[in-house]
């Protein structure tokens, strides 16, 4: 009998914003995946842990997904990842993948659901809390009113070709571009009124946030999420 593969999404990082549906698949499931190493270095995985405490005992799979923009170390690496996950599903056990924020945005999660889906098994996804509408909440701010559009970005790519965008623009992982961003928020402040925020480590114990183009930090961590909403 064949298994099924969840991808499990936790929520930015306070615990509270865990699902309940999330919580109940991840007591039900036979093995976590995890995708960093040790478990302790895994975000997803120490929000799980402040509201259920027993997922110590879980069977826990430990998968490094490599950070770098070569496409064939990529794919093989995910490949790699895929063969061990489906072992698993052909075993016959219920499998979550478990990641931070909700698995459809800019997860590393759907390289394996694509590949997964394509062998035949079966995939569901379980939706969490985007960290930009944690960050919102947090900031007591609107993404997006009326025609506005939204707009979101990923940081480590080329952030220069986004200036020209209306509305509101959100920069995903943004820690290692923010001194770029930072110099390209001040020269279009020059001609465009900006409203800028950031939110570092959001709904971790550790939160910070940013308000106005000079108060980003350049050296603010990985999980930096960036907000820039055109002024009235």
């Amino acid at each position: 009998m064949s298994g099924i593969l969840y991808g499990v999404g936790v929520g930015p990082g306070d615990a509270e914003l865990m699902t309940l549906k999330a919580l109940r698949c991840i007591k039900e499931c036979d093995v976590l995946i995890l995708p960093s190493a040790p478990k302790e270095d895994c975000h997803a995985y120490g929000i799980v842990k402040e509201v259920y405490p027993e997922v110590e005992k879980k069977q826990i799979l430990c998968l490094h997904f490599p950070m770098t923009k070569d496409k064939e170390k990529l794919e093989h690496a995910h490949n790699e990842i895929f063969c061990r996950v489906k072992k698993l599903i052909e075993e016959g056990k219920k499998v979550a993948f478990l990641t931070i924020g909700d698995p459809c945005v800019y997860s590393t999660y759907h390289y394996i659901h694509r590949r997964m889906e394509a062998a035949g098994k079966e995939v569901r996804i379980i939706s969490g809390v985007p960290s930009f509408c944690a960050a919102a909440a947090a900031l007591g701010i609107s993404l997006g009113d009326m025609q506005e559009k939204i707009h979101v970005i990923p940081a480590s790519y080329e952030i220069e070709n986004t200036m020209e965008l209306r509305g509101t623009r959100i920069y995903m992982k943004s820690g290692k571009k923010l001194a770029q961003l930072k110099e390209l928020l001040r020269e279009q402040a020059k001609t465009r009124k900006l409203e800028v925020y950031a939110v570092e480590n959001c709904g971790m114990i550790n939160e910070k946030r940013a308000y106005g183009i000079e108060q980003l930090d350049a050296e603010a961590g990985y999980l930096t999420l960036v907000i820039v909403k055109d002024g009235e």
